[in-house]
């Protein structure tokens, strides 16, 4: 919506945060360091407090630097409330108020040679309160989230056409619609930058979080995260666990792919009840909706339904397979039918960076031997699902 741990740390499999909570974003920062009060500030830092030791605070940046900022007498501390950008809504605080886990951004003068930074002005956001909006929008994703796969764009009339499943989905942006973009060459979710409607694509996977019309046909987008990634799916033909690799000859293409798996990789099964079901669906055959949200809670220790957007956990193939345990490189072996998600930073290269695999698929892809399945996997995950441990 959306560790990716959503289309967001992982599958939507995977990934979880939406990128604004799970730190002051940038669109944030920009906001915050563009007013009157910092427009003289000579350099700035955004970052996760990691010390405090009487008016020093070592900060770790968003680029893994630490920087010791001296806090000068006379300093304003404000704490912002996650996801305000207007300084009017701050309150005053003190550093003590200040402890290690806290988002901050500091303005004020680098030391001598550029070493430190003393700041005249600290802007705190408290871990417990992005924890707390961290929470709520997770559940919201869930509620009115749905993703799939881009299949028109129309700039003009700001407006996204979107294959969920084999249903299609008009998703309509306006002026107040946040934008974000996966970084193809990362698959943690909190690598997505602030993006623009310009730059969705035709094939791109998309997550929209918004309401949905009376008739299901469309959704007004509060915000939308989008990133261009792979579908592959075929049988695993060479497996090295040591390496963290595998191989397979995607269906789509006919070709044969490398595939690494990182620590941030979403590996998951799909139980043989709920890949038949889905299989059925794929063949345009229909079948009974709730079995898949029912397999979906016995997986994850709940059933009650949480598909999106008018959609149940039923006909959102990533929204289910979101709440089902994760498992390892060693559960996979040599033959076994996978639809993998995957990033590919240069498209020359022949490898790619595994986001989410999918292992019992083999009804599946029976149903859609030509490799272009009607129900596809996208990239992230925001959240529901026990095993991810996190937020992307």
């Amino acid at each position: 919506m959306f560790k990716n741990s959503g289309f967001f740390r992982a599958v939507v499999l995977g990934a979880g945060l939406i990128v604004s909570i799970a730190a002051l974003s940038v669109g944030e920062a920009i906001a915050l360091a563009q007013s009157p009060a910092a427009a003289s500030a000579a350099v700035r830092r955004i970052g996760t407090v990691k010390t405090i030791a009487g008016n020093s605070v070592t900060l770790t940046t968003d680029a893994g630097q630490e920087v010791v900022v001296s806090v000068a007498d006379g300093a304003r501390i404000l704490q912002l409330a996650p996801g305000s950008t207007d300084l009017k809504t701050a309150q005053t605080i003190t550093l003590g108020d200040i402890a290690a886990g806290d988002r901050v951004l500091v303005s004020g003068k680098a030391g001598d040679g550029g070493a430190g930074l003393t700041a005249s002005r600290v802007i705190l956001m408290k871990s417990s309160d992005i924890a707390q909006k961290h929470e709520a929008e997770q559940g919201d994703w869930q509620k009115r989230g749905t993703g799939g796969i881009v299949s028109a764009v129309d700039a003009g009339a700001g407006s996204v056409a979107l294959s969920v499943g084999a249903k299609k989905l008009t998703v309509k942006t306006s002026s107040a619609t946040k934008f974000r973009r996966y970084a193809g060459d990362s698959v943690k979710f909190e690598d997505a930058k602030p993006g623009t409607l310009a730059q969705i694509q035709v094939g791109d996977q998309l997550r929209v979080r918004g309401a949905t019309s009376d008739d299901g046909s469309s959704i007004q987008a509060e915000e939308v995260v989008s990133g261009s990634f792979r579908n592959l799916a075929g049988l695993i033909a060479t497996i090295d666990a040591a390496g963290g690799t595998l191989t397979l000859k995607d269906l789509a293409t006919k070709k044969t792919v490398t595939v690494k798996i990182t620590d941030n990789s979403s590996l998951k099964a799909l139980p043989p009840q709920a890949a038949a079901r889905f299989a059925a669906r794929a063949k345009g055959g229909g079948g009974d909706s709730q079995a898949p949200a029912q397999g979906a809670g016995q997986a994850a220790g709940g059933g009650e339904r949480t598909g999106g957007a008018g959609h149940s956990a039923g006909t959102d193939l990533s929204q289910f397979v979101s709440r089902l345990p994760s498992q390892g490189v060693a559960d996979l072996k040599v033959g076994d039918a996978v639809m993998i998600v995957a990033s590919q930073p240069d498209s020359a290269v022949s490898q790619v960076t595994c986001v989410t695999l999918l292992s019992g698929v083999e009804p599946i892809l029976a149903a859609t031997p030509s490799g272009g399945p009607a129900l596809t996997l996208s990239p992230w995950s925001l959240g529901g699902g026990t095993a991810e441990g996190g937020t992307q």
